[in-house]
């Protein structure tokens, strides 16, 4: 992501700092059965954390993949009920989308905690939306590294490349747990948590 754009929003969560060699993995769109478990399996293997950001929907669909990701020690974030573009949606609608969310969460635990991660889909919305998610007590995390696995003109080894020329310590790298990504991810992904490995460095979740 270019610093310009990051300098533009200086309030939304672009990276974390450097100091402690640790990056964060987050993954958009899930859960769903053909591909979140599998993203689970292989993060326990390699002994890291990670953040979902999830639809809604899908939670209400698959309330038992959501519960795997908070049992095995990842962290979530709202994403939207539907899969919302910011940019084409009015404030208000998008607000209650969001909201549409938490009662999602709320009916697979009422005692879960409310997520304070917030990442908008497509990366989009505007100022006002923006202003009020984080009146909401949302942090809007973004990202410094994209892995365009969702691309289908983006082959396997340039996804895992478009990570590992950009990664560094504090970075926010967003992969999907989705079936649009699911044959770009599953290449790069443990491709790219050997590397982090071999580097030294440790994967948290946010």
């Amino acid at each position: 992501m270019p610093k310009l754009v990051q300098r533009m929003f200086p309030k939304r969560v672009w990276a974390f700092s450097d100091k402690n060699n640790t990056v964060y993995l987050t993954f958009d769109d899930g859960p769903i059965p053909e591909v979140t478990p599998w993203v689970l399996s292989l993060l326990k293997e390699h002994n890291a954390k990670a953040t979902f950001f999830c639809i809604g929907e899908n939670i209400t669909k698959h309330p038992d993949i959501f519960e795997r990701i908070i049992s095995e020690g990842h962290s979530f974030g709202n994403h939207t009920f539907h899969h919302l573009n910011g940019w084409k949606t009015e404030t208000l609608d998008y607000l209650k989308d969001c909201e549409l969310f938490e009662e999602a969460i709320s009916k697979v635990d009422p005692k879960m905690m409310k997520s304070p991660l917030f990442r908008p889909p497509y990366g989009r919305l505007n100022s006002k939306q923006s202003r009020q998610i984080q009146n909401k007590g949302y942090k809007i995390i973004m990202w410094d590294v994209l892995s365009y696995d969702y691309n289908s003109n983006v082959s396997e080894e340039k996804c895992l490349q478009n990570v590992l020329k950009a990664i560094q310590p504090g970075s926010i790298v967003v992969f999907h747990d989705s079936l649009k990504a699911a044959n770009n991810m599953k290449y790069a992904l443990p491709k790219l948590l050997k590397f982090i490995e071999n580097k030294g460095w440790k994967c948290e979740a946010i």
